[in-house]
């Protein structure tokens, strides 16, 4: 395993025959989520890689009707840079289905799916895959019956959002109420699952290929790796190696594989996931359009696995040739 460093990786270029089949490329970014910020800087850096790599690509800020992307479209394909609902929840990519115009990642049931922490957890159980107890909290009126079912701390999420927006660490019945209150805010469906105390793992997905894993610390400040650790703060700690012996990182990878697959993903993607203290490995989420900002994992992962962010970005758009092919 390579280290992270930029100066290992040589530029890379696409060539010229991938340039021509790939066609002209449109980069959707922005959107109408909470992750909008977060959205505008990953695609204005795949657009930069794109065009670096010598793809023909150019910026789209999709905004209100995400039908009138497809009506009179001047691209040939689409790289998603949309993250949280409308751009990854499965609408844009039925909208593209329907319009007969190959985009990137994940089609639209693993999308909707994976945007969809509760039924992600579902499918995980059902599928015997180790996640965290959880219940799906409906009013405030459960928060005693919840924190004597599950074992405090809890988490408390809204279902269907990303970057950890509205996520809580609760103790009590009455935090439980109040972290419900806010989480309802955002999205009419809460997850509340039991914390698991120890390191968190991250591992990026690549052409079926799990990439080495990313070990998560925030800083003190940062009960958790929440939306400011991710996106804003300089001292979070990141590491790869991530730390453990390379059969526990084998295994880790092969569980992120196995739920990458079970949710039915596609081409790329993140798996979170939580190590106890008896050093069992426990499902999280799955991301179907992580973020490719300068604080982002995938690209991290990929450095670490000897692949620069430009050849990254042209090997995820090169598989939506087989969908153009099929």
């Amino acid at each position: 395993m390579t280290d992270n460093h930029h100066s290992d990786i040589r530029a890379y270029q696409a060539s010229p025959d991938l340039v021509r089949a790939l066609g002209r490329v449109a980069v959707f970014m922005g959107g109408d989520s909470a992750e909008r910020e977060v959205s505008l800087k990953s695609g204005q850096a795949v657009l930069a890689a794109l065009q670096s790599a010598g793809v023909d690509a150019y910026a789209v800020d999709v905004r209100g009707c995400l039908l009138k992307t497809v009506e009179s479209p001047e691209f040939d394909r689409v790289f998603i840079a949309l993250h949280g609902r409308g751009g990854e929840d499965g609408t844009l990519q039925a909208i593209l289905s329907q319009a007969g115009i190959p985009y990137t990642g994940s089609e639209m049931l693993a999308s909707a799916l994976a945007m969809d922490k509760l039924r992600t957890k579902y499918v995980f159980e059902g599928c015997g895959l180790p996640t965290p107890r959880f219940r799906t909290m409906q009013s405030e009126d459960e928060a005693v019956q919840i924190i004597s079912e599950l074992k405090p701390p809890l988490s408390v999420k809204p279902a269907r959002e990303g970057s950890s927006i509205g996520i809580r660490k609760v103790q009590t019945a009455q935090e439980l109420a109040d972290a419900y209150r806010e989480a309802e805010q955002l999205d009419a469906q809460v997850l509340v699952e039991e914390w698991i105390e120890g390191p968190e793992f991250t591992v990026s997905l690549l052409q079926d290929r799990a990439l080495p894993a990313i070990g998560l610390r925030a800083s003190t400040d940062h009960v958790f790796y929440d939306y400011e650790a991710k996106y804003l703060a300089d001292d979070t700690n990141y590491r790869v190696p991530c730390g453990l012996a390379p059969e526990d990182e084998i295994r880790l990878q092969q569980l992120a594989l196995d739920a990458f697959r079970v949710v039915g993903c596609r081409t790329w993607g993140r798996v979170d996931v939580m190590q106890d203290q008896d050093g069992d490995f426990w499902l999280l989420e799955v991301n179907t359009v992580p973020g490719m900002t300068d604080h982002s994992l995938v690209p991290m992962a990929a450095r670490a696995a000897g692949i620069g962010f430009e050849e990254l970005v042209v090997r995820i758009l090169r598989d939506t040739l087989e969908d153009a092919d099929a």
